[in-house]
C-alpha cells in the first residue's frame, strides 16, 4: 500500500490542517504508529512534526478527553 502522502505528490504537511492531522491520532490522544497508518517514513516524521505543532499552538487537544 502506497503511502498517503506520496500518492498525493505532498511536499509539506500542514500544521493547520487539523481535520487531515486527526486521522493520525488514535482516539487516546497518542500519535499512530506508522504500520498503522501506512506512511511511510519520512512522511510519518512529518506528521508527527506537525501534530506536536498543532498541540502546542493548542489547534488540536493534547488527549482527547
Amino acid at each position: 500500500m502506497p503511502c498517503y502522502f506520496c500518492q498525493r505528490n505532498a511536499k509539506s504537511i500542514d500544521f493547520k490542517n487539523t481535520q487531515l492531522l486527526r486521522k493520525f491520532i488514535a482516539s487516546s490522544g497518542k500519535i499512530r504508529a506508522k504500520k498503522r497508518t501506512g506512511v511511510c517514513s519520512s512522511h510519518q516524521r512529518k506528521v508527527a512534526q506537525a501534530i506536536k505543532r498543532a498541540r502546542y499552538l493548542a489547534l488540536l487537544s493534547p488527549s482527547s478527553k
